[in-house]
């Protein structure tokens, strides 16, 4: 025979089930807020590097890549003439190489660098063949051991390139489309000013004759600075001042020309 449970009883009965339940089910709801934090910390964990790159920083604030500085200060060694030998050896076939273009086609230039460099190897392939015959000795071939030399690329080392090409190009396409789409009045009015003096320069000189004074000028104007630095600064504060003012009228003057930090 059954005891029925008392009011009480049953009432404390079901407090303590409903207790239980509210427990269990607040515990639950702070595992899922856990589970949830382990779930989206897997996914950033998982996320590849270049997708961790673009979602930490900024597309205005992005890092150049190591590579992008390796290469940028190996362009500088060579433009400040830190080793004599490396510079001198790039500017002069630099210069060679555009002197050839303005007296030749490309597709000459090329065959005769070519033609060069074969009667150089074939020559001297020539001459230790015999001289091995003659002193009847057996040294194997003259280029044996570049030969030898690993001449393909590695995967990193063309991830690393294509990174380096990817960043160049998104960057030119990010500033170009800023100043054609005048973002800035200002910027934009100064890029106009100096493909107006381009023109000017065009039609003086052809493509190639503006190639050599570039290059003529990358190594030399940097060496020119670094030995003359404090008078040029001089002479270009006050470019820079004479330049701002005229600026300056230009954007009081014109409707929306000012900063937008101004």
């Amino acid at each position: 025979m059954s005891v029925k449970p008392e009011a009480d009883s049953e009432g404390s009965w079901y407090g303590d089930d409903f207790e239980k339940i509210d427990r269990f089910g607040s515990t639950s709801a702070a595992r899922r807020d856990d589970l949830g934090e382990e779930r989206q910390m897997a996914d950033w964990e998982d996320e590849s590097s270049e997708e961790k790159q673009f979602s930490s920083h900024p597309e205005s604030g992005r890092q150049p890549l190591p590579v992008v500085m390796e290469t940028a200060s190996t362009v500088m060694e060579l433009l400040y003439w830190r080793n004599l030998k490396q510079s001198g050896f790039v500017f002069g076939s630099l210069l060679l190489l555009l002197f050839s273009l303005t007296q030749f086609s490309v597709v000459s230039v090329v065959a005769y660098l070519a033609l060069a460099a074969l009667s150089t190897t074939i020559s001297f392939r020539v001459y230790k063949s015999v001289l091995q015959a003659v002193q009847k000795t057996d040294e194997g071939h003259p280029f044996k051991a570049y030969l030898e030399v690993e001449m393909s690329l590695s995967h990193d080392q063309m991830q690393k390139y294509a990174e380096n090409a990817q960043y160049y190009i998104n960057s030119t396409l990010k500033e170009l489309r800023r100043l054609f789409l005048v973002q800035d009045l200002v910027d934009s009015l100064k890029f106009a000013v100096l493909m107006w003096l381009l023109t000017y320069l065009g039609a003086l000189f052809n493509g190639l004759t503006l190639l050599i004074m570039v290059v003529v000028s990358m190594f030399s104007m940097p060496v020119v600075y670094e030995k003359y630095q404090a008078q040029i600064d001089q002479y270009l504060a006050l470019i820079r001042t004479q330049v701002n003012s005229v600026v300056g009228k230009i954007q009081e003057k014109i409707p929306g020309a000012k900063r937008k930090a101004e």
